[in-house]
This record gives C-alpha cells, structure tokens and sequence, in this order.
C-alpha cells in the first residue's frame, strides 16, 4: 500500500470484530513506534499493550466508561518520560501516529483515546508515578464499513510565507 492510500484510509475505529490480533503483527506495530522520531532521538518512550481490555472493567471505567474500548482486541497505553525532554507528549503522538499508519497497512483499524483518568490508568498497569500515560490507542480488525470523515478543502489548511486565516 502507498503511504498516501494508508493515510487516506485511516480513520477512527470503535467497534471491532471478534478476533485476536496475532503476536508478529503486535510486534510490527511496536516496530512502528520504535522507529518513529523523538526530541533529540531520546527515545524515552513506552509502550503496554493490554490484551483484551475489556476483560478488566476497572480499565473501562478508568477509561470514563467508554464501553465500546472493551471492544478492541488490544490497547495500547503510550508513556513518556516528561523529564527528559519538554516533547515527550509530541514524541509519543508521533510514535502513535506511524501505529496508526502500520494498523491500516496491516488491515487493522484504530483509535486514539484521550478522554481517560491517568492516574487510574497508570496504576492499573503499574506505570511509576515521574512517569506519563500521553495516550491511549485501540486497536483491532473493524467491524462493518469505516471511512474517514469529511476533511477541510487544502485550499482552507495552508498559508504562504505568512499566516492567513
């Protein structure tokens, strides 16, 4: 698949079939990750991956009772270490962005999760305290017909040498 096809196919995924996700394509999402940038190549990121989230109802319930994330086969809690850098939050959203990219190559869906209680989360998964859970992102096989929602016309998205709006 071209790049450009990946990102055009990608979209926001919140219900998933039934099936497990095999260990070599978790792995290749991981490898993803790893290779993504960061601030300085510091590489200070993590990442937990929970199989079947939803066997947890506490991870449900820390994730503000979005029951449809008990879904998702796997999901993937992205941690920084904020003090080895000021990026670490953008660090970990750029590595989940090439997840992303590598869950469409690899006929998988996703979504990113923002609306959760870190500290919950954190202990759930034994994550120390100096650490940050940035995001978190499920991912699984869709269920149904996706597509990616309506976006604005480029000519509406960029400026020239100075900003205009």
């Amino acid at each position: 698949m071209e790049l450009m096809d990946a990102i055009r196919k990608r979209c926001s995924v919140r219900s998933y079939e039934e099936r497990p996700i095999d260990d070599a394509t978790i792995m290749a999402l991981i490898e993803a990750a790893r290779l993504s940038p960061s601030a300085r190549n510091r590489q200070h990121r993590k990442y937990v991956v929970i199989e079947n989230p939803g066997r947890d109802p506490a991870m449900i319930e820390a994730c503000n009772g979005q029951k449809w994330i008990a879904e998702a086969p796997i999901l993937i809690a992205g941690v920084a270490d904020p003090t080895v850098t000021n990026w670490a939050d953008v660090d970990v959203a750029i590595a989940f962005e090439h997840i992303v990219l590598e869950a469409v190559e690899c006929g998988l869906g996703s979504c990113w999760v923002g609306a959760f209680k870190e500290d919950e989360v954190k202990k759930l998964l034994g994550v120390p305290g100096d650490k940050r859970i940035v995001a978190l992102l499920t991912v699984g096989y869709p269920k149904g017909e996706h597509s990616q929602k309506p976006k604005d016309p480029l000519e509406d998205v960029w400026a020239k040498e100075k900003y205009a709006w």
